[in-house]
């Protein structure tokens, strides 16, 4: 990761820095969020022989998740993402070179199987083949338990097959776009697009808006939930922040409603520090930080 005084224009050449480089990935991210929040985790992902694989795989040891299902292979090398952040706003640009994350695949799932379908809660994202996320869903769908969140980051359009069977889905405002082909430029918009997926089969959606909260979209009706206001360092993995909330608020029972209030919490104290998974909150710090909150 770079920091840059603005955001380059297509080719523009910025003088930045500093680099820093760390763990990350969006599943990556997500895990050490949860991990850091109290939960019990287990990672079921694929890196390289190489010495960024090496870094993730000492980061999980690290962060106490389970790595049983940690795939290593020597056909491609670790995932990689490049990232630029805007030194005024905090606002970032992202390149992913996956790598790795392409051989996460459904005979590792079948290996991982026991212990998905124990699980309280699956979390998924896009950075992996979308057959294995398809294919992880259908075979949560067919238990009552466990639940299942999908994070459609990086956006794609995706089979209505995949939404009839997912419990819930957490988009931003690009990624919604994406799925819908609408533009989402207000809280209505927001609404709007979320019953278009809705009517593919969702049962829940969670707006990501940013600065501006979330927005809960179900067949009951909408509910906005308002962020919390801090000073942003790097909006970076605020989205990994909230997904990685929202999963532990709702394995520990908690509503929608007061698990996004929980994950907006984790997702601002998040964008107060510079990087990914580094930059994840403690589970003291949230707790400390909603008790300063509801005053």
């Amino acid at each position: 990761m770079s920091r840059t005084p603005w955001l380059p224009k297509p080719g523009e050449t910025v003088m930045g820095g500093p680099f820093k480089m760390g763990p990350g990935g969006k599943g990556s991210n997500q895990a050490v969020c949860a991990a850091r929040l109290g939960a019990e985790v287990y990672f079921v992902g694929c890196i390289g022989k190489d010495y960024f694989g090496e870094v993730a795989r000492n980061n999980f040891l690290s962060e106490n998740i389970n790595i049983d299902y940690l795939k290593i292979t020597d056909k491609t090398h670790t995932g990689i993402a490049l990232i630029m952040v805007d030194d005024k706003t905090g606002e970032n640009m992202i390149v992913v070179a996956p790598g790795a994350n392409m051989e996460v695949d459904i005979e590792l799932v079948e290996k991982a199987k026991d212990i998905i379908l124990s699980a309280d809660v699956v979390l998924l994202q896009l950075e992996i083949p979308v057959e294995t996320v398809a294919y992880t869903i259908d075979l949560v769908s067919k238990r009552e338990k466990p639940l299942s969140i999908l994070n459609p980051a990086p956006g794609r359009k995706l089979d209505k097959k995949i939404w009839e069977k997912v419990d819930l889905i957490t988009p931003n405002r690009s990624e919604l776009e994406l799925i819908t082909g609408m533009k989402v430029e207000s809280i209505e918009d927001a609404e709007k697009s979320a019953r278009e997926v809705i009517s593919s089969g969702v049962k829940e959606v969670v707006v990501t808006l940013g600065k501006d909260g979330a927005l809960v979209v179900n067949e009951k009706g909408s509910t906005y939930v308002p962020s919390f206001k801090v000073e942003v360092v790097d909006t970076t993995g605020a989205g990994d922040a909230f997904n990685g909330g929202l999963a532990v608020a709702l394995s520990e029972g908690k509503d929608l409603i007061s698990a996004v209030y929980f994950a907006n919490a984790v997702a601002a104290l998040n964008v107060t520090k510079i990087g990914t998974a580094p930059a994840m909150p403690y589970r003291e710090e949230v707790e400390k930080f909603l008790k300063e909150h509801l005053k």
